[in-house]
């Protein structure tokens, strides 16, 4: 219980919010608050659930401060291959390979890719076979010189937006893993000029402008995760589906 306080308002802070305003959120008293954040009061299982929603606290996290409050993790995690997944996994395939004939894909939430529909196979042609050696990471297909680098059009753009939803996941779960592949795509070359700022639509409606053999494609990306998941593997799921905006990509892909 020493621990929850402490790990509350640590949340709190990451989300820019106020103790007033969790408080309101969580329809609690301010006092209340106040107290379950100083280690003054003790909070039930149900109150810990309830302001870690409040919060938008990833399931990972969740059972991290049940734990620093004194009680059991609730949610479970599982590998991919477990049984009990695989209606939910069939469902996020029938989703990308139904996506047809547009690119789409899921990955997990270290980027590394768990299901692909053909047409990103045909964008991907001829980029290095290292790059598609299991476990592919999509982050460093898409940013890699040898990977969707060189053939991205809108390649500032793009990165900076790539760049912004890493950065995001970083702060919201301080993932080693994801700092590390972050510092490595700082790495590669970057495209000249000054990177753009986010777009208004922010992350939920994303241009991608990528050079073929049939001349350029151009696509809206949009991001789909589970609304209400119980397992923490589920949770972290997303899959990505590539929309054409113009007449010449959606000819091209039919």
């Amino acid at each position: 219980m020493e621990q929850f306080g402490p790990l509350l308002r640590e949340w709190r802070q990451r989300r820019r919010i106020s103790q007033l305003d969790l408080a309101l959120m969580g329809e609690i008293s301010s006092r209340h608050l106040s107290f379950l954040e100083t280690g003054r009061a003790r909070p039930s299982r149900e109150m810990v659930v309830h302001l870690a929603e409040q919060l938008e606290v990833p399931l990972r996290d969740r059972n991290t401060l049940l734990a620093a409050a004194g009680f059991a993790a609730v949610y479970r995690e599982r590998k991919l291959s477990d049984p009990e997944l695989q209606p939910a996994l069939r469902a996020v395939e029938s989703i990308v390979r139904g996506h047809m004939p547009y690119p789409a894909l899921a990955v997990d939430r270290h980027w590394t890719l768990v299901v692909a529909n053909d047409a990103i196979a045909r964008l991907t042609q001829g980029i290095a076979p290292h790059l598609l050696e299991p476990p592919v990471n999509v982050m460093r297909l898409a940013l890699h010189p040898e990977g969707l680098a060189p053939r991205t059009l809108n390649l500032a753009e793009w990165r900076a937006h790539l760049f912004d939803r890493l950065r995001k996941q970083i702060e919201m779960t301080a993932d080693p893993v994801l700092m590390a592949l972050l510092a490595e795509l700082r790495a590669y070359p970057a495209p000249a000029g000054k990177p753009p700022g986010v777009s208004d639509l922010g992350t939920m409606v994303v241009p991608f402008e990528l050079a073929t053999e049939a001349g350029p494609l151009r696509f809206l990306s949009t991001t789909t995760v589970f609304g209400t998941p119980v397992d923490i593997t589920l949770s972290e799921l997303a899959m990505e589906c590539f929309y054409p905006t113009d007449d010449a990509t959606m000819a091209a892909l039919r």
